[in-house]
């Protein structure tokens, strides 16, 4: 998107954030741990808090920036709240589909966010009372399941539910006292905790835990339930620990200063680019980065190889999510709103380029056009992953394996179509031995088609609830519920 804004990259299902700190302004902790996440979910964002006495829920389509402002914050008060920004992956991006989730429940409610994408959606959503069957995504699938026995406590009823989960969720959930987080077998989605002098947090990246002054404590283990209150935090396990954190985390998902499985990602990112110089040489100049993803990689890559690194596209870091399309002429006119060639750096260089994966090519096509319009003399392009091959279900909206351009052509034919003088993939092996994770705790399905947690197909899909309901759902509703 930073050539194209119509040509989407990988998207990751949301970023979730938790707080337990009487005392201290949750709103304004949660909105900063929000804005650190914000790379995980641009669709909307949403903040649910509590007194004590009542859950307000708040949430709007938009960056965090654009939901929240000083006033709102202000009149949200409490010492107990979860926060989630979203990208969709089950349901449409509408204002009902924005997190977190709320239901009115027992004597009062419980709110969720969710992170990862369930595979036995239908199954848990046949489990409702017919009455309750309008959910169109599987968060709203949990949280009603979650509320719906007056009977149960929210521990109790996460206990017997979460067992029957399938597929990948790192949970932040609440009722009017107790902050829970949880996440799956697998553990394919990250979850981590932290501790505040007058509190706790919880997240999906170390990140957000830094920018409101955290201190780590852990990884929330695969099968484990977080109770959190005034009594501290207690641990249940709801299922045997299996492993499989998404290796793509490494790759593109998670903040370069996030650090999961104790291996900082900016260093595992450096470490694969100093492999791909090693397996895949090229003769060149200098070695460029597409900025910002493909850039710890390609210094990784000018020091593993001694080509001089250099800066040959310039970012406008204040362009973000852009509401007014291009017409399809401005298109073939070239516009890029974010990427542009540095000519005195490029002209008359071998260039090699490093970026951190392909999806359908698209980018990378117009890159290379980019750079020999800019005098590049030759264009060696190297991608710090291996080809992607494989539709993700656990969270991550890559394309259709017949969009996946290396799901259908072999890497010389990905070069002649990118128009590119040279094209080379890092092999799954050395990837993974640069994130210092064994293999087999790792889950490489979008790589090599072995998928942790069986995938029926029926299951399968964005809109596979709203199938049910009707058309996708675009009302337009208030931004504050309670």
């Amino acid at each position: 998107m930073d050539i194209d804004p119509l040509e989407r990259g990988p998207q990751d299902a949301c970023g979730v954030f938790g707080v337990w700190a009487p005392g201290e302004e949750v709103s304004k902790l949660t909105y900063f741990g929000l804005y650190a996440l914000q790379h995980r979910g641009q669709e909307s964002a949403g903040i649910a808090l509590s007194d004590g006495e009542r859950i307000v829920v708040y949430k709007d389509m938009g960056l965090v920036s654009q939901v929240f402002n000083e006033a709102t914050l202000e009149s949200l008060k409490g010492h107990l709240a979860i926060g989630h920004c979203r990208y969709s992956t089950t349901g449409s991006p509408v204002w009902e589909n924005a997190q977190p989730t709320f239901y009115s429940a027992r004597e009062g409610g419980l709110a969720l966010g969710h992170n990862g994408n369930l595979i036995n959606t239908p199954e848990l959503a046949a489990m409702l009372p017919s009455d309750q069957l309008s959910a169109t995504t599987d968060t709203e699938v949990l949280t009603s399941l979650l509320a719906v026995n007056p009977d149960r406590t929210t521990e109790e009823a996460a206990m017997e539910l979460l067992p029957l989960v399938k597929g990948a969720f790192s949970l932040v959930f609440m009722d009017e006292d107790t902050l829970y987080a949880a996440r799956d077998p697998q553990g394919i989605r990250p979850l981590v905790l932290g501790r505040l002098d007058s509190g706790w947090v919880v997240a999906s990246e170390t990140a957000a835990l830094d920018i409101v002054g955290a201190t780590v404590v852990r990884e929330v283990e695969p099968g484990e339930l977080l109770v959190i209150n005034a009594d501290g935090v207690s641990s249940r396990r709801f299922a045997p620990a299996e492993p499989k954190g998404c290796l793509f985390e490494y790759v593109y998902l998670a903040r370069p200063d996030t650090t999961i499985a104790g291996r900082n990602v900016n260093s595992t990112r450096v470490e694969v680019g100093r492999r791909l110089a090693k397996e895949h040489p090229a003769e060149a100049d200098i070695v460029i980065p597409v900025p910002e993803s493909g850039t710890p990689a390609a210094v990784g890559y000018a020091e593993g190889s001694g080509i001089p690194f250099a800066q040959g596209l310039v970012k406008n870091s204040y362009v973000g999510r852009t509401f007014i399309q291009p017409s399809q002429t401005l298109r073939q006119l070239g516009i890029r709103l974010k990427l542009n060639p540095l000519r005195e750096v490029i002209a008359g260089k071998r260039l090699v380029v490093v970026d951190d994966s392909i999806v359908r090519g698209n980018t990378q096509r117009a890159l290379v056009r980019m750079l020999r319009e800019a005098g590049a003399a030759e264009v060696h392009v190297r991608i710090s992953s291996p080809p992607v091959m494989w539709p993700c279900y656990y969270g991550i909206d890559f394309a259709t394996k017949a969009e996946l351009i290396a799901g259908n052509l072999s890497t010389e034919e990905i070069r002649r179509s990118i128009d590119a003088d040279s094209l080379a993939f890092i092999t799954l092996d050395e990837l993974v031995s640069a994130t210092e994770v064994r293999k087999d705790r790792l889950c490489r399905a979008c790589f090599d088609g072995v998928y942790p947690v069986e995938v029926d197909e029926d299951s399968r899909g964005k809109y596979l609830l709203e199938k049910s309901c009707g058309t996708p759902r675009s009302v337009s509703l208030p931004t504050s519920a309670q």
